[in-house]
């Protein structure tokens, strides 16, 4: 019997592990993915209760939402990425799954902005460990011209997270509500809102034992008793200037579409409460129903659009997917700003929820398929640093910025989001339209070299 995942499975005789065992390793490196967008996400769902209880501004949630979070998230990502190249990859998404939903407990049992503000930064901790160990090892599971599939059902872990943490939250915070409380020693009664968070950080427990048991997948394109080793840092700086249109789209340009994306996340609810009359019971459950359904199928969609692109001689269907995908986002994101009634709201978030996750997919193989081995734990962690900028640091609170200085009206939450995502999309096809030549053309002289 194999340790690598308790089951039969045999290596297979192109070098890489079984089709087995990857989707086995995939299910659970998707099921990780999943429950760090519940445990990330989740606050978004509890802005009011949390800000009547603590009397915080939209500000001051915005920067939970983001900064809290993303400083230490980009701190770590880069020293994470380079960990990735040369240690255990298993044992660095172990780690951080434990940290995460410790961190989110903590923020069950937080009574201030700044209790909540270091919890956030422990969660950020944690999480920034996922995303470069879960592509490499993806990337050493499948085959190239086999990768786009696993990584589009990696990549549907943030909408279905995202769905989970709406629908369940609200469950959780109405049933919760129904109760007379819990009251703990040292922390006293406590509230709805902090009860979510404590049911939704149990699970990784049981998600920490199930990556252990993972054996760790020979490097590829490494001799199996070459000790890994990364890059210079030098040989990678040179190989992005020489190639620099191209990762400015792939790390800068398709990311803009994820400041829409963590906008949206952070901000829709409150929008389908504040402008749209719902209650957040409706707010969860019908937003958590979109991002779920929408974005999922999104992610799915988006190599079968690349496919057809490609069919069409488009060799660089990767990268135009991206841009197809930012240049229907203003109409969509647009009508949140007009939209006379909750069916046409949701209709618009429904579109956006699609349009977002389309490309996402296609970048994980993108990068994968332009960057050697050695450095790809470290550009996984630049695009893991240049996102979270681009996304989490700046997408809640430019949303927020909008309405309280700007607008100056809470119940413009809408416009401010028609803003932000309009002018953010074509920035992102001003960075992505300058790299797709580019990437054409090293695509063409990477496949020569192989051949």
């Amino acid at each position: 019997m194999s340790n690598e995942t308790g089951t039969t499975a045999q290596p297979s005789s192109a070098g890489y592990p079984s089709a087995r065992t990857a989707w086995y390793v995939t299910a659970i490196l998707t099921a990780a993915y999943i429950f760090s967008f519940i445990d990330r996400q989740i606050l978004n769902l509890m802005v009011s209760p949390i800000q009547a209880d603590l009397d915080l501004s939209d500000t001051e949630i915005s920067l939970l939402q983001g900064l809290g979070f993303v400083a230490t998230y980009l701190l770590l990502s880069i020293p994470i990425g380079r960990l990735v190249d040369t240690r255990s990859r298993i044992n660095i998404i172990a780690g951080g799954i434990a940290i995460w939903s410790v961190a989110t407990a903590a923020c069950g049992l937080a009574r201030s902005f700044t209790g909540l503000f270091i919890a956030r930064a422990g969660v950020g901790i944690g999480e920034a460990t996922l995303t470069p160990a879960a592509w490499s090892l993806i990337a050493d599971y499948f085959p190239l011209h086999r990768r786009s599939l696993p990584f589009s059902i990696f990549l549907t872990g943030p909408y279905v997270g995202v769905g989970i943490a709406m629908v369940v939250g609200s469950w959780a915070l109405d049933f919760f509500g129904q109760q007379p409380g819990l009251t703990l020693p040292f922390f006293g009664t406590l509230a709805p809102w902090q009860l979510t968070f404590l049911v939704v950080a149990a699970p990784g427990i049981l998600l920490t034992l199930l990556v252990l048991l993972i054996k760790e997948p020979r490097r590829q394109g490494m001799a199996a008793n070459v000790k890994p080793e990364a890059a210079p840092i030098s040989t990678i700086v040179d190989w992005v200037r020489s190639n620099l249109r191209i990762y400015l789209a792939l790390l800068f340009g398709v990311p803009c579409i994820v400041l829409v994306l963590y906008g949206l996340q952070a901000w829709v609810p409150t929008y389908l409460l504040r402008v749209q009359g719902m209650s957040l019971s409706e707010a969860g459950t019908q937003y958590g129903i979109i991002a779920l359904i929408a974005g999922s199928l999104g992610v799915l969609s988006g190599p079968i659009v690349a496919r057809a692109l490609e069919a069409r001689g488009h060799t660089d269907s990767q990268l135009r997917v991206a841009m197809i995908a930012l240049a229907l986002m203003c109409p969509a994101v647009g009508c949140l700003a007009i939209a006379p009634t909750q069916q046409l709201a949701l209709a618009s978030i429904a579109v956006v929820s699609y349009l977002v996750p389309l490309p996402l997919a296609l970048l994980a193989a993108a990068i994968q398929a332009v960057t050697p081995n050695q450095m790809r734990g470290v550009l996984v962690g630049i695009y893991v640093v240049s996102t979270n900028i681009i996304g989490l640091a700046f997408g809640p609170t430019l949303v927020a910025l909008t309405t309280d200085y700007i607008f100056q009206d809470p119940a413009a939450v809408g416009k401010s989001l028609a803003v932000v995502g309009c002018v953010v999309a074509v920035i992102g096809m001003i960075l992505v339209g300058r790299g797709l030549a580019p990437y054409r053309k090293l695509l063409v002289e990477l496949e020569a070299a192989d051949s």
